[in-house]
């Protein structure tokens, strides 16, 4: 097979940041899918309808001529949400979930929810409205071993929200491990989860070892959720090529200056939106699943969340990337994911205008 055609994709897990950073980054994600749910953890968070429709707006202003992209907007929960707000966001044409982090979890997340006691009316409102909740699933509490974070927080918190809210719908995002996996698929209600292409390719080895074996500590491969051991990737792999309408895309792309990423403490994420359909299309293939592809970054998502899918078309050939020049934002240098394997490349995006 030398291209693959597939329905256009969308990312249903995307940071896009602000200003400089915005207009940097948007148009990697916007050449290639056609909808992206964008996350509101800016400084400060994007916790209101009004603060997601100048956001908006912004990201519109940001896109270059001749794209068409929607950006499907998100609030940011804190103990401060009011059922009024969500009221509002429903009523909205642009508000489509409402994002959990818990507090200090991640990437400015210190606004964050401290317990979900605090929340039990505005999350009884999104249950009556169908809103769905989109779930960075980490127990971050000191106590904690960054590589059980989201193990715990399946039976600690996913669990007993679930159990208080059965009709909730919700997305545990970025999963990293072969319990978040078992616990999607055996889940009941509408639970779903996003898979990134860094998961699908990497064990937690690429933060220890270099392209040529060498040992060193490796910043660009640093995320949250962190990168597991190998039995969890194959999970994840098994997950996303199995055909399960659960599982869909989400690249979690995160930009960060590189001086920030490569520093003594290094900025958590992984900027992937320049190869992130090539990537993926390299993890299904691997798997022997390429036709395999479409349904898990075209029809999935979309039906899960309730809207069409994409009467577009993207085709991929079958060649190396072209070398990614730098990527700037007020003189600072946007760190990349360093990809070296990458087989498969766009040839061609085909959007349909309102599809």
């Amino acid at each position: 097979m030398q291209t693959l055609t597939i329905r256009q994709p969308d990312d249903w897990h995307l940071h896009l940041r602000d200003a400089a950073t915005l207009a940097a980054v948007l148009p990697y994600t916007a050449r290639v899918f056609a909808r992206a749910v964008v996350m509101p953890n800016l400084r400060p968070p994007v916790t209101t309808v009004e603060q997601a429709h100048a956001y908006r707006d912004r990201i519109m202003a940001a896109l270059p001529p001749g794209l068409a992209f929607e950006p499907l907007m998100t609030l940011y929960l804190t103990g401060a949400t009011t059922p009024a707000q969500i009221d509002a966001a429903h009523a909205s044409d642009y508000v489509h979930a409402v994002k959990l982090y818990p507090s200090r979890a991640t990437t400015n997340s210190d606004a964050g929810v401290r317990s979900l006691a605090e929340c039990r009316a505005v999350l009884a409102r999104m249950e009556r409205l169908d809103l769905p909740l989109l779930v960075h699933g980490e127990l971050a509490r000191a106590d904690v071993d960054v590589f059980d974070r989201e193990r715990l927080f399946l039976d600690e918190v996913l669990a007993p929200l679930q159990r208080d809210f059965p009709g909730l719908r919700i997305v545990l995002e970025h999963v990293t491990t072969r319990d978040a996996v078992q616990y999607v698929e055996e889940a009941r209600g509408r639970v779903a989860a996003t898979i990134t292409a860094h998961h699908l390719l990497y064990n937690r080895n690429a933060m220890f070892l270099g392209a040529d074996g060498a040992a060193g500590m490796r910043p660009h491969f640093y995320c949250l959720p962190v990168l597991k051991r190998e039995g969890h990737r194959a999970a994840l792999v098994a997950a996303a090529t199995g055909g399960n309408a659960r599982f869909f895309l989400g690249t979690d792309s995160a930009p960060h200056p590189r001086a920030e990423k490569e520093s003594a403490c290094g900025c958590a994420g992984c900027f992937t939106a320049p190869l992130a359909l090539e990537m993926y299309a390299q993890a299904f293939e691997q798997a022997g699943a390429l036709d395999r592809l479409e349904g898990f970054a075209s029809n999935h998502g979309a039906d899960f969340y309730g809207l069409p899918r994409n009467s577009g078309t993207i085709t991929l050939r079958r060649q190396v990337p072209p070398a990614l020049p730098p990527i700037t934002a007020q003189g600072q240098e946007i760190a990349a994911l360093p990809v070296h394997d990458a087989a498969w490349s766009v040839d061609a995006v085909t959007p349909v205008a309102g599809g």
